[in-house]
């Protein structure tokens, strides 16, 4: 029998916390990936050091703090860098969140559409706000592009307006489809590969196929772990940057 593809997906309850207006408030699978994610970090960052000579963990956590600050500064400014600490937790908790995930028999965070929208809708806010406290009403000029005929800016401005408003839905869904996508394919390829195995030596032959398709999908897969990471990290910073310097 082939293995169920999106059992890797259900969450589960591991013990109720408590209850609040009747509802149950449980700690769950999805719940505990997220503390271990959260500990792998600070494992990283607290144990990285200072020494003059980096170890592992210490050139780790330099690379991965060039590597987001350098983010942050092309596409926010210097400016920008006031963020750091947002836009870094963001890229880290996805980063090890996704890798963790990677691991057979382990839950992928960002496959369930909740955490993604979440964490996108968190972004929005920021950007709303900022972009309100910082510029006042000139914040709306991010919706009134310059250069455009008066006879279809009216059009324009409401088109901007409701991309604005749908920068959640398309932050959101694009790291949950990916991760959803890509370990859906994973556990179909890595199910074959039992099903043949099970059929003796002609079932062995025949299970090499799936086997490379499989290993192929896992190495795409760490790919993917990294990149939707960034994507999500370097679309944080073009928001944030549009909340800074408001405008086109």
């Amino acid at each position: 029998m082939a293995a169920d593809p999106i059992h890797q997906f259900q969450i589960t309850k591991l013990f109720t916390i408590g209850h609040i207006g009747g509802q149950e408030i449980a700690f769950t699978n999805s719940s505990a990936y997220m503390f271990l994610s959260v500990a792998v970090i600070s494992v990283l960052m607290l144990g990285a050091g200072r020494q003059l000579v980096p170890g592992r963990f210490q050139s780790m956590a330099e690379i991965s703090y060039e590597f987001v600050a350098n983010t942050i500064r092309s596409t926010a400014g210097s400016e920008g860098m006031k963020f750091f600490p947002l836009v870094f937790s963001l890229f880290m908790f996805i980063a090890v969140s996704n890798l963790i995930g990677i691991i057979p028999y382990t839950f992928t965070v960002s496959s369930h559409l909740i955490v993604t929208v979440a964490l996108a809708l968190l972004v929005f806010f920021i950007v709303l706000f900022y972009g309100l406290y910082k510029n006042g009403l000139k914040f709306f000029k991010l919706f009134v592009p310059s250069g455009v005929p008066i006879y279809i800016l009216p059009l324009v401005v409401f088109i901007e307006v409701i991309s604005f408003f749908l920068k959640p839905v398309s932050h959101s869904v694009r790291l949950f489809a990916n991760m959803l996508a890509g370990h859906i394919a994973l556990k179909v390829f890595a199910s074959f590969v039992g099903m043949l195995g099970a059929l003796g030596v002609l079932g062995w032959a025949g299970a090499i196929l799936p086997l490379g398709l499989t290993i192929a999908l896992t190495a795409l897969e760490l790919l993917v772990a990294f990149l939707q990471a960034y994507v999500f990290t370097i679309l944080t910073c073009i928001y944030l940057n549009d909340a800074i310097h408001p405008g086109h």
